[in-house]
């Protein structure tokens, strides 16, 4: 089976893909892992990449493409996947329906993680780490007994800058700019299947697999 997840920053796709992953036995391949096996295997493409993120730049869309379509050729893939963070554009989305197409694969399911923009903020947001021993905390979800202060070592804790509100709004507009068009791509395919991302962690994956085993669409 041939999966692409899809989600906002923070829906919880990595929690829930290392889950499918197992029950289905098929792979999880995201575009950092997919670049980072490139770069340690020393593929001319890897090689390419490695030039730009050693520089801070993004990756071109065709080096991303090459990268993660030589992923899907290896043989754990024979037996399906599961695509994490791409495609993110509708280029990628079409360069991809074209190797699928060369390649005698189609996509089967295309997962959105669907999450309102104001539980993403409280989530993204109220993450906590101790400055002593790296403990991770969430005000709501899983907050320390002492307010800022680390239940292991007494620590203080600290919100990092990337958890601002403000930058997780720029996180959260940058993926309905570019990303949120391929849910209206995939949905005029028929692949698109919704899934309320703000239930539990269990219940999310119960969703998912039913889906999976066609009890549901």
């Amino acid at each position: 089976m041939n999966i692409i997840f899809m989600g906002p920053p923070g829906a919880g796709k990595g929690t829930q893909a290392e889950r499918i992953v197992e029950e289905l036995n098929i792979p999880h391949i995201s575009t950092g892992d997919a670049f980072r096996l490139a770069m340690s295997q020393g593929t001319s493409l890897g090689l390419k990449a490695k030039e730009y993120v050693d520089q801070g730049l993004l990756v071109p869309d065709e080096i991303t493409i090459g990268i993660v379509t030589e992923r899907l050729l290896q043989e754990d893939c024979n037996n399906g996947f599961l695509l994490d963070g791409f495609p993110r554009t509708i280029p990628q989305a079409e360069a991809l329906d074209l190797f699928l197409k060369e390649n005698g694969k189609t996509i089967n399911h295309v997962i959105n993680l669907s999450v309102n923009r104001e539980f993403l903020l409280a989530r993204l947001t109220g993450r906590r780490i101790c400055k002593n021993c790296g403990s991770t905390y969430h005000v709501m979800f899983n907050p320390p007994k002492q307010e800022n202060v680390c239940d292991k070592c007494s620590g203080d804790l600290y919100q990092r800058s990337d958890d601002t509100e403000e930058k997780v709004g720029t996180r959260l507009d940058e993926y309905m700019n570019k990303t949120a068009p391929l849910l209206d791509f995939y949905d005029k395919k028929d692949l698109l299947r919704q899934v309320d991302g703000e239930q539990s962690i269990d219940e999310v994956t119960g969703d998912i697999i039913s889906l999976m085993r066609g009890q549901n669409k």
